[in-house]
């Protein structure tokens, strides 16, 4: 169906759209709209979020998307749009709202999640927040913004439907189709159709799931198989899940009640997103929780503990039971953990570890390849043809997913008869209208590292530098030269994470002085004028010496002192 354009458009105007966080990786999602001729282009940021760092960022905890291409265009940043509560869309807020400085919009329990980090990063005073209810629609600048109420493993996930006078734009953010939602609203199917009868330019959709069959499953369901796993369970029982997935919170806090159980929250994660769930007039009608103070006044069969901590975080509550160190909650021998989540990529070593440990005590692992205890909140294939149906857009744009995720969602789309597929990656600028949609231009895009308490550029080197100290430890060297260049004293040498010997049975630490003293001799007393020239050097022999018996690179660092 041809869509006809606005009548308000005018010539020049474009229609853009810039991914710079979550297309070529599932997490750590920004993503942005531009409207107007290239010199005069107006923004709309929708979610902003993080990722989680690993073994390839050594002291890192928490990874964001810079945002330097729209941070030299805030004048015309019109607001921060967020779809739903999952910290990969709103975990930079607080970090990034400062470079920003500019309006955000979110539903109330969206809000109250934000808040929480605002307040924690002192600046919930200086930051314009926009509670929208669902299903409104409101304007910003150019771009008239409509929330679709969705489902999604999270409370009021919501779908933007983003008219522009180039044509409609509909924002999945993330979701699934649950036809039994445990809490909060079904989603609005007949509004999504209406929206694909208005005539739907392009559709920006997750790709999660693309690879899997079928459809993901209801939160109704699982609510049912857990309470019929539970009247099995002897002893103390822990169930561990995300925190955000307040449904499943809900789910299993009833299933405790309905065997006898009582609920206990264990966990930072759990009460603070309780409270924002209440806060939204959420959980309402509970059971009575019992506090982890008085948690052990309670006979064994007669506890349920939901703890922080599905994908093995160790200073989380279930690594802390599992280890014997949490100071009010305890499992034994005989006592059950469920795992009622998935495995996110990455941490399969934490999860196993962790799984591992509670079964070397005698405790019952129970995951989900074992019972029905879990069910993803992304769109299998089955609900993706079923929303492609209900928009039937000329453009698809796959986002939040790895490369091959992308290409294969753009191949499902093209069977599914979509007229237009474009796999993009993050900086990667996409004209949607007019014309067909393709790429036009690149913007810059990095990561930036949650570094302490310190927002530092990826390639500023402090963490390519712990990857090599990782791999092949380090190496401190000391001389003292006078005036004329002769050594005075002994050099010194401190080595940290290398073997003691080497296959010989020398010492490294003799090695070293070694190819100092040879490196020395080799120097002649003018050319030791230079302390940064003999500073390399040194360096160089040092690392050369311990590499051909070693076989890598040790970091070497050098301090030559002039008295």
């Amino acid at each position: 169906m041809s869509i006809p354009e606005s009548p308000s458009a005018t010539p020049g105007d474009e229609l853009v759209f810039l991914p710079l966080g979550g297309s070529g990786e599932i997490g750590m999602n920004l993503n942005l709209y531009g409207y107007g001729p290239e010199d005069e282009r107006r923004w709309i940021m929708v979610d902003l979020g993080v990722t989680f760092g690993d073994d390839r960022t050594p002291g890192v905890d928490v990874i964001m998307a810079d945002p330097a291409f729209i941070e030299e265009r805030r004048d015309d940043l019109l607001g921060i749009v967020l779809t739903h509560a999952h910290e990969d869309h709103i975990g930079a807020v607080a970090h990034i709202w400062p470079r920003l400085r500019c309006p955000v919009y979110a539903t109330p329990f969206t809000a109250a999640m934000v808040r929480g980090k605002l307040i924690e990063a002192g600046i919930e005073a200086e930051v314009p927040m926009n509670i929208i209810p669902l299903g409104h629609r409101f304007d910003l600048g150019p771009f008239d913004i409509e929330l679709v109420t969705l489902t999604h493993s999270i409370l009021e996930p919501n779908a933007l439907a983003i008219r522009t006078p180039l044509g409609l734009v509909l924002h999945t953010g993330d979701w699934k189709i649950d036809p039994d939602p445990v809490l909060g609203d079904d989603m609005d199917i007949a509004r999504l159709t209406a929206i694909g009868d208005e005539g739907v330019r392009a559709i920006v959709c997750d790709s999660t799931n693309v690879f899997s069959p079928g459809t993901s499953g209801s939160e109704a369901d699982v609510a049912a198989s857990l309470t019929e796993l539970l009247k099995t369970c002897e002893g103390r029982v822990a169930v561990t899940t995300f925190a955000s997935n307040v449904a499943r919170l809900e789910s299993i806090i009833r299933a405790a009640d309905a065997c006898g159980r009582h609920p206990v929250l264990v966990g930072r994660g759990m009460h603070r997103v309780t409270a924002a769930a209440r806060e939204a007039g959420y959980l309402t009608d509970l059971p009575e929780l019992v506090s982890e103070n008085n948690a052990g006044y309670l006979p064994r069969d007669k506890v349920l503990f939901v703890c922080t901590g599905s994908q093995g975080e160790p200073r989380a509550a279930l690594a802390r039971i599992a280890e014997d160190n949490h100071p009010h909650i305890v499992l034994e021998k005989g006592d059950t953990a469920i795992f009622s989540s998935r495995v996110i990529p990455g941490n399969e070593t934490l999860i196993f570890d962790l799984q591992n440990l509670l079964a070397t005590r005698g405790i019952r692992v129970i995951t989900e390849k074992d019972h029905f205890v879990h069910v993803s909140g992304h769109p299998c294939r089955d609900e993706l043809a079923a929303m492609y149906q209900w928009i039937r857009p000329q453009v698809s744009v796959p986002v939040h997913g790895e490369a091959r995720h992308l290409a294969e969602h753009a191949a499902f789309a093209r069977e599914l008869q979509v007229p237009e597929q474009i796999v993009i990656r993050n900086g990667l600028m996409v004209r949607l209208a007019p014309g067909p949609a393709e790429i036009i231009d690149e913007a810059p895009s990095g990561r930036l590292y949650l570094d302490g308490e310190v927002l530092t550029a990826s390639d500023e080197g402090a963490v390519q530098e712990r990857r090599r100290l990782a791999f092949a430890g380090s190496v401190f060297v000391s001389v003292v030269l006078d005036a004329k260049g002769q050594v005075r004293g002994d050099p010194q040498v401190v080595l940290m994470g290398l073997p003691e010997e080497d296959s010989h049975g020398v010492l490294f630490e003799d090695r070293a002085y070694d190819a100092i003293d040879e490196a020395l001799g080799r120097l002649p007393l003018k050319r030791r004028g230079d302390d940064d020239a003999v500073a390399e050097f040194l360096r160089r022999a040092v690392r050369g010496a311990l590499r051909r018996e070693w076989g890598k690179k040790a970091q070497v660092a050098v301090a030559v002192t002039r008295i």
